[in-house]
C-alpha cells in the first residue's frame, strides 16, 4: 500500500467551471467581451486535456487567463489523501469539496488479456454520505449530508483522468465510469443526469453514455424515469436479499419500494432499452447466502435480462455482519447459474486501502485531515 498526502482544498466561494457545458462557457466569456471560440478552447483544456490551471492554457490571452484564475475555480475539488494498492492498479482518493466536505473516488486499472482489452474504470460518489442506511455499508453509517453537483461528480472523473496520464502517459484514457461510490445516484437524479450528459457529449468529455453505469438501491420510479432518457446507460440494482422481510433489514429503502415494484420497474427498463441489468448481491455469512436463498433469487429474476454480481462483503468496523466463506459464495454462484442466469463474483480490489465506499472517510473522520468546520464528516 502506498499513501500520498496532498494539499488542502480551496474553500473560496467562486464558481467552478467543471460542470459547465460548452454553451454555458460561451455565455460566460461573451459576457466578459471575449469571442465565442474562447469557450471551445477552455472546454478543450478542461475536458480533453485535464488542465485545471488557467495559467497553463497557453492559447488564451493573458488577460483571460488572469480573469479565469481570479474569478473562477476550474476543478471544484482537491485530493487530500491518495492510497494505492494491488501493485498500483487501484488508487483511492479522499477528495475535499469547496465547503470542506469529504468524498471518495477510486481508479481501478485492468490490464488487457488475450480475451479482453485493458480497462480503466473510475468509481465516483454522487452524494456526501448516503441516506439509504444499509447496515453493512460504511457510507450508510455516516448518514447523508448533501447532494453533489454535476461538476463535483464529473470532477472525480477528471481528477483520475489526469492522474492516469501521470501514471501511464499521455495516451492513457478512462474507459468506464460507475456511480457506485458514496450515495444513492437516483436520489440525486438531476445532477447525476447532467453529469452523464457531460461525460457523453463529444464537445465535453466524449466518453459515451453506454460506458457509464448507475447503481441504485431500488428507487423504482427513478428506474422508470431513467428508461425514458435519450441516452442509454448501464443499470445495476443493489438487491442483497430475495425476500421483502430480509431486504427491509438490509436495504431499508425496501420499506418504501418493495421488491416486486423494483423488479417491475427493471422489466420496464429492459423493455425500453434492451440492456441487461446487473443485480448486486453482497454475500453475508448466515444472513443471505444459503442455497435456498440462491434459488429464490433465480426465481425472482426468471425471464428478466439479468446478470447477478456476487460481492464478497467488506468488513466494516461496528457492523455485526461477516463475509460469507468462499465455498458458500461458489455454491451460491453455481445455483444461480444452474437456473440459466449469468452470475459472476466481483474481483476484490483495494481491501488494504479501505476500498469499499465510505471506509476511507470513516477511518479518517477523527483524523487531522478532516475539515474542522464541516458537520457530518
Amino acid at each position: 500500500m502506498v499513501t500520498t498526502v496532498l494539499h488542502r482544498a480551496s474553500t473560496e466561494a467562486r464558481p467552478a467551471l467543471v460542470g459547465a457545458t460548452p454553451g454555458e462557457l460561451r455565455l460566460l466569456v461573451e459576457g466578459w467581451g471575449e469571442p465565442a471560440y474562447r469557450a471551445r478552447q477552455i472546454a478543450h483544456w478542461i475536458y480533453q486535456e485535464f488542465v485545471f490551471d488557467p495559467g497553463a492554457m497557453h492559447d488564451l490571452p493573458a488577460s483571460l487567463r488572469e480573469r479565469l484564475a481570479r474569478e473562477t475555480v476550474i476543478l471544484p475539488l482537491e485530493a487530500v489523501l491518495e492510497r494505492s494498492a494491488d501493485g498500483g492498479l487501484t488508487h483511492k482518493a479522499l477528495l475535499r469539496l469547496g465547503d470542506g466536505s469529504l468524498i471518495e473516488a477510486v481508479l481501478m486499472r485492468y490490464p488487457g488479456t488475450a480475451r479482453s482489452r485493458p480497462r480503466n474504470t473510475v468509481c465516483v460518489s454522487s452524494q456526501v454520505g448516503c441516506a439509504v442506511g444499509c447496515p453493512f455499508c460504511a457510507t450508510g453509517m455516516l448518514g447523508l449530508k448533501r447532494h453533489l453537483t454535476a461538476g463535483e461528480i464529473v470532477g472525480q472523473v477528471l481528477y483520475f483522468a489526469r492522474r492516469l496520464r501521470e501514471i501511464e502517459g499521455d495516451n492513457a484514457r478512462i474507459t468506464n465510469v460507475v456511480l457506485m461510490g458514496e450515495g444513492e445516484p437516483l436520489a440525486n437524479f438531476g445532477n447525476v443526469w447532467r453529469a452523464i450528459e457531460l461525460l457523453h457529449a463529444p464537445e465535453a468529455i466524449g466518453l459515451g453514455a453506454r460506458r457509464v453505469t448507475i447503481s441504485t438501491s431500488g428507487l423504482a420510479p427513478r428506474i422508470r424515469e431513467l428508461a425514458t432518457k435519450p441516452l442509454q446507460v448501464g443499470l445495476a440494482v443493489s438487491l442483497h436479499a430475495p425476500t421483502d422481510d430480509l431486504r427491509d433489514r438490509l436495504v431499508p429503502v425496501n420499506r418504501k419500494y418493495r421488491i416486486a415494484s423494483v423488479i417491475d420497474a427493471c422489466r420496464a427498463y429492459v423493455a425500453a432499452t434492451r440492456r441487461r441489468i446487473s443485480f448486486e448481491y453482497a454475500m453475508i455469512r448466515d444472513v443471505n447466502d444459503s442455497i435456498a436463498q440462491a434459488r429464490m433469487v433465480a426465481q425472482l429474476l426468471n425471464g428478466l435480462l439479468a446478470h447477478v454480481n456476487l460481492i464478497p462483503l467488506n468488513r466494516v468496523p461496528g457492523s455485526p455482519f461477516e463475509p460469507s466463506p468462499w465455498s458458500r459464495i461458489l455454491a451460491f454462484q453455481r445455483t444461480i447459474q444452474e437456473h440459466g442466469i449469468s452470475c459472476t463474483i466481483r474481483e476484490e480490489r483495494g481491501s488494504e486501502i479501505d476500498g469499499a465506499c465510505g471506509q476511507l472517510r470513516a477511518a479518517l473522520a477523527e483524523d487531522h485531515l478532516a475539515p474542522r468546520a464541516s458537520s457530518g464528516v
